[in-house]
């Protein structure tokens, strides 16, 4: 991408840039502190900038506690403090910013009730960006006395002024420009793993199903994707039997079938958000599955296909695993390690998931099966 930059490839890019985010989200991840710094070293690197930002607001501390933080550009540090959801108290942000403001000026001595005049006045020049970004916060009287006032002098008199008052006296109207509260979610975040959630699918896959699922004309993005992915069965070809499938997914409602396909970047997959019942033995009928082929290394679009004929929607029978559509428009059948035993051949649903007419049978080297839900 930095080459591409430089001989001023603009659209290979926004090419690279978006296979990065889309492809590749486990490894940025992996990488985070690194790719934070290096994508805002270029203006043209916007969305990945923004998808780093995303992250660092719902869990600031990948930066704010990275060992690079004292580097970080000053670009990168005004564009996270100016998110009105970054998940961090004020008053810790506040000392964060000035943490990097004296790493900026090293001569600086280590306690500020040494600096004289002019070593107030070189913090107060370098964080000259940051401080119009400021929020109101709330402290306790010794937080005020041993946390806030050594730094007043960076702050202009009046703003200073002002932000006591609004302390003191919330109602009383200020001349300063004081930016609100900031949005702190009260649900606990939960730790981020390194490992991915799923061995087929990206979260950017993840949040394109949950679009489609809430029918939904613009795709999720990784941070407002609406619903969890619980995990009920995950196995390869060799372990796949209908007999696993039914007895880990019998009942289960808002499910989602992920398969990669043996040979191919392929990634099929079917949403129900109805039972599976084992006891049925029979078509059953739904009006809002889909079936679906993801956007995946060769493979340029994502395949919606919704259901046309909701009384073939669903198949279930203890003979085969999962089947969507009269016919195999996407079938799993029982111990298809034996050979080419999964199906997606286009009739109850509106579009094929692949182009040929001739090849509708394939064999997977990984499935899995989600219920998803919405997060709390």
């Amino acid at each position: 991408m930095i080459v591409s930059c430089e001989f001023l490839l603009e659209e290979l890019v926004k090419y690279l840039e978006t296979y990065l985010i889309e492809n590749n989200a486990h490894w940025l991840r992996l990488n985070f502190a690194r790719i934070y710094q290096t994508s805002f070293q270029n203006k043209q690197f916007q969305e990945l900038q923004k998808w780093c930002n995303d992250i660092a607001a719902k869990y600031p501390s990948k930066v704010f506690e990275s060992e690079n933080f004292a580097t970080l550009q000053e670009n990168a540090l005004v564009s996270l403090i100016g998110r009105d959801d970054l998940q961090m108290e004020e008053v810790k942000i506040w000392n964060y910013i000035i943490q990097w403001g004296i790493a900026q000026n090293p001569g600086l001595p280590s306690d500020p009730k040494n600096w004289s005049g002019e070593n107030f006045l070189a913090l107060k020049i370098t964080l000259q960006n940051c401080l119009p970004l400021i929020r109101y916060f709330q402290l306790s009287g010794d937080d005020i006395t041993d946390k806030v006032k050594p730094y007043k002098k960076i702050l202009e008199e009046n703003l200073w002024e002002d932000l006591m008052q609004r302390f003191l006296t919330p109602n009383r109207p200020i001349s300063s420009t004081i930016l609100p509260p900031r949005i702190i979610s009260s649900q606990v975040l939960p730790p981020r793993t390194t490992e991915p959630f799923s061995t087929v699918i990206s979260e950017i896959h993840a949040a394109e199903i949950a679009s489609w699922v809430d029918k939904k004309t613009e795709t999720y993005s990784i941070v407002n994707n609406p619903y969890e992915f619980k995990l009920l069965i995950r196995g390869t070809r060799d372990g796949f039997t209908s007999e696993s499938f039914w007895k880990l997914c019998d009942k289960q409602t808002n499910t989602v079938l992920v398969m990669k396909v043996k040979g191919t970047d392929e990634i099929f997959g079917g949403y129900n958000p109805i039972a599976w019942d084992q006891s049925v033995d029979d078509y059953t009928s739904c009006n809002d599955s889909f079936i679906f082929s993801l956007k995946n290394g060769t493979v340029q679009n994502s395949i919606l296909s919704r259901v046309k004929e909701p009384k073939y929607a669903l198949f279930y029978s203890l003979d085969c695993g999962p089947n969507f559509g009269s016919y195999g428009d996407l079938a799993m059948y029982t111990d298809f390690n034996w050979g080419d035993e999964c199906y997606c051949s286009p009739h109850s649903y509106e579009k094929a998931l692949r182009n040929t007419e001739d090849e509708y049978d394939f064999s997977v080297d990984e499935y899995e099966v989600y219920q998803i839900r919405k997060k709390e």
